[in-house]
């Protein structure tokens, strides 16, 4: 089994570890291998292995990694803040985006997706903790932005989606993590129609498992140390 593949397999049954012990389905929690900065043959070693919804960050790269994997039946995240000048990008080549924070943003991907794709699906971006100098709508503000998301053509409002500043300790990462769940609970108890609760990454993977994640987002742990930020 080649490094990637061995990664791949620990990531799984560590996330299968976290779904027992919180009394999970295994399948209640989607894998998204986060590619960004490794080339394409990364990406074609884990398909490899079974792995096929990959997360991006930077907008070009990816579409030019897409442009080089296209033989292969992959779907393909954004989990990275965009810009208005690069949502074209995102709605013509993305299956899903995990960061919409305003209302501008999910209206340009819902104009600009093509005729004759799916919808995009996406997810809202919240500060859970506050962070300063982070992306993402408040939480106060989330459920006005879902309403908003949810009626507009072209798209598929799916969950909520957080990267909370590192905490110290299990117990400190499962109490930020419900938070986020506590809130999309909320959401969907007003009407709105989720499925995806995107929470969770290499250090705290099982922390969001036991909070109630539904989609981790693992890159290191796969993948090995970026050799840029």
């Amino acid at each position: 089994m080649t490094t990637i593949g061995s990664n791949l397999q620990t990531v799984r049954d560590r996330i299968a570890a976290a779904c027992a012990g919180a009394q999970r389905p295994v399948t209640d929690v989607t894998l998204l291998a986060v590619s960004k900065t490794f080339g394409p043959e990364a990406v074609r070693e884990a398909h490899r292995c079974g792995q096929r919804a990959f997360g991006e960050n930077y907008i070009q790269e990816a579409v030019d990694k897409m442009a080089l994997l296209a033989d292969l039946s992959l779907e393909w995240h954004c989990i990275g803040p965009v810009q208005s000048n690069k949502t074209r990008l995102v709605a013509q080549h993305f299956d899903w985006m995990h960061t919409v924070d305003r209302l501008k943003i999910a209206q340009r991907l819902a104009e600009q997706r093509p005729e004759g794709r799916a919808p995009l699906n996406v997810c809202i971006q919240v500060n859970i903790d506050g962070g300063v100098a982070k992306s993402g709508v408040a939480p106060a503000d989330a459920l006005a932005l879902a309403r908003d998301v949810a009626q507009l053509p072209n798209l598929r409002l799916r969950g909520l989606m957080t990267i909370p500043d590192p905490a110290e300790g299990y117990e400190a990462q499962v109490a930020v993590h419900a938070r986020a769940a506590a809130l999309f609970a909320q959401l969907r108890d007003a009407g709105i129609a989720l499925d995806t609760l995107s929470m969770g990454m290499t250090g705290d993977l099982e922390a969001a498992v036991a909070a109630g994640s539904t989609m981790v987002r693992v890159g290191t742990a796969i993948f090995g140390g970026r050799s840029r930020p």
